[in-house]
């Protein structure tokens, strides 16, 4: 198992979420670079938290923070 694997999402009901704003910030990253290392599984995924609305889990955040080079998002089993 990765260090990096996913958190089971009912795990995580109370859990920090991270908006656009504060994570280009934390990250020092441009939007379209975070969505481009989504897409390339670079980078934690997003969660809709609204119709238009997306954020990320604090947790995954600061993991990604702490080791860039080796995020891999893995398949959820």
């Amino acid at each position: 198992m990765s260090a990096y694997s996913p958190i089971n999402p009912a795990d995580r009901s109370n859990e920090r979420l991270v908006r656009m704003p504060e994570l280009t910030k934390r990250t020092s990253l441009s939007r379209a670079t975070i969505y481009r290392r989504m897409a390339r599984g670079e980078f934690p995924q997003s969660v809709a938290i609204g119709a238009n609305s997306a954020a990320w889990y604090a947790s995954d955040v600061d993991r990604w923070l702490s080791a860039p080079m080796e995020w891999r998002q893995t398949e959820a089993a």
